[in-house]
Order: C-alpha cells, then structure tokens, then sequence
C-alpha cells in the first residue's frame, strides 16, 4: 500500500501526520518504510533519527559539447525549450541548472559535437530507524529542479507493505512527482482559511490525477468549522481530526515522535492506519468491479 501524505500548505502538520502513521504501522508487524520526498527541506530524519547506511549522489544529464566539432549552426539551441543551451556568435553556451535531460540538442546536432555528461543535484540516502526503513533526498542548495532527486527516492523505495511518502507542501510539479502512483492520498489541513483555501488546490490537484484520497483536519479544534462544511459538501471523507494539543508541540520541538512520547496518540493512528486500509481495499474492489 503506497500513501503518499501531502498538504496544500506547508505547516500543517504533514510530516508530522506521515513520520507518526509509518511508526505505528512498523510497530504492529508491518514492514514499512518512510520516503521523506520534501528533497527541499527534509526533516523526517529529526523524528526518525535513522542510522544512513548507504549515501549516493543525485545526478542529471547535461550536454557537454566538442568545440572542435561544433560549427555553431544553432540547432541545439533551437530544440531547446529551457534555453539551457543558447548559440552565440556561433559559441555554445549551456546553463547545466535549466536542463531538463531530454537529450533533444544531442540527436539535432548534425556533428556529433555534443555527448551527455552528469551534474550532481543533490544527495540521496538510505537507512533504518527501528523496524521502520527509512529513504530521504537532498536537493543541492541553489538547484531549482527537485523532481529527478523524488524520483530517485521513490526508486529506491525497498518492497514493504505500507510505504508512507512525506510530499512537499502546495500543489507545483514537486507535489505531483511525489503523489504520483499513490493508491491513496492523504491532504492534511487545519481549520482556517489559510488552511481551506489550500485545500481546495489540493482536492483539484489530486481529482486532475484521478487519485482517491481523504482529509486529515490537524489541530481541529482550533479555528472554525467551514473546513467541516466544505468536506460534508464536496462528499470528502474526513479520516481523522487531531486536537490542538500543547503536548504535541512541545515533543515536536524537541525532535520527538508523538505516539513514542504521548502513548495515548498510537490509538489515533492506528485507527487512521485501518481506515486508510480499508479506504485502499474499497477502491481497489471498485476498480476491479468487486
């Protein structure tokens, strides 16, 4: 079962919502593993506080070009929808940082003159923290790109029984790299209308990816109710409300897990655990006409 754990806003409690849902399950006998896909800023490793025992270089294709062989026509530079690779006074010019790797200016160039070199982007590390297994990416500070460094995380996503993918916030090309393939989406809110107004980028954001998915109302008795009303309306399951709890932020500042240092918070989760199982079975049932 692939959950991927999003938010249309960042601070609502998502990593904390995806770090405490992967512990519980590793706990009840599940083989589980934690994909921290927030490559921007990870931070499940300061809940987790995994022990790394592999770490790889992130890289991208970038075109490398044969100045001896390069008669300046201008073809790579026409192909290229990023301008990552430009032609000046017949001088070819490549901005490795707006390369998306197609490898268009290398099957124009009618010389031969450009090949494929590696950049490193960021960082990708894998390890364990208790029973649970643990992969997070870095992005390389000043990168713009960070969907090849997800995609290098979802790859080396070991076979488990619940993989849990920690997205970064909003709803841009991050998000959807990270979310993609999920059977099940978890958007995390809170009851503002900050929080609201996120969230219906988010529903929109997953019904254009024909995903299923359900609402988890973070720190719920604090705001108003219209997050309550506009999920009652639109027929959007609400798996679980979280109290506004002093206690759970003084465990998240210090780095804790809540369920490891609130014991009554594990019944939560295990509850949102089944519900999202059985949410999972249903539409699999459905897409099978069980």
């Amino acid at each position: 079962m692939k959950v991927a754990v999003a938010s249309g806003k960042g601070g609502t409690g998502k990593t904390t919502v995806a770090a405490n849902l992967a512990y519980v399950a590793s706990g009840n006998g599940k083989t589980v593993a934690y994909l921290d896909c927030d490559v921007e800023e990870p931070n499940g490793a300061l809940f987790f506080k995994p022990q790394i025992v592999e770490s790889r270089a992130v890289t991208v294709s970038v075109p490398a070009v044969d100045s001896t062989r390069c008669t300046g026509c201008g073809q790579c530079g026409q192909i290229c929808q990023y301008s990552a690779i430009v032609v000046v006074n017949k001088q070819v010019l490549v901005f490795g940082e707006l390369c998306h790797g197609c490898g268009g200016c290398r099957l124009v160039c009618p010389t031969g003159a450009i090949s494929e070199s590696q950049r490193i982007i960021g960082q990708l590390e894998i390890g364990r923290a208790g029973e649970a297994q643990f992969v997070q990416g870095i992005l390389r500070v000043g990168e713009a790109m960070s969907p090849p460094v997800i995609r290098s995380v979802k790859a080396a996503a070991p076979p488990v029984d619940l993989l849990v993918i920690d997205s970064p916030p909003g709803t841009s090309c991050p998000v959807i790299e990270s979310v993609r393939g999920a059977d099940l989406v978890l958007l995390v809110t809170e009851p503002t209308p900050f929080g609201l107004n996120d969230l219906k980028l988010a529903v929109e954001m997953v019904g254009a990816l024909n995903l299923p998915f359900g609402v988890v109302i973070n720190r719920a008795d604090l705001g108003d109710t219209r997050t309550d009303e506009y999920c009652r309306t639109q027929g959007i399951d609400v798996l679980t409300k979280i109290p506004d709890d002093r206690r759970v932020a003084e465990a998240y500042s210090r780095g804790d897990m809540i369920c490891e240092a609130i014991p009554s918070y594990r019944d939560l989760y295990a509850d949102l655990l089944d519900r999202l199982e059985e949410r999972v079975t249903a539409v699999a049932q459905a897409g099978s006409g069980g």
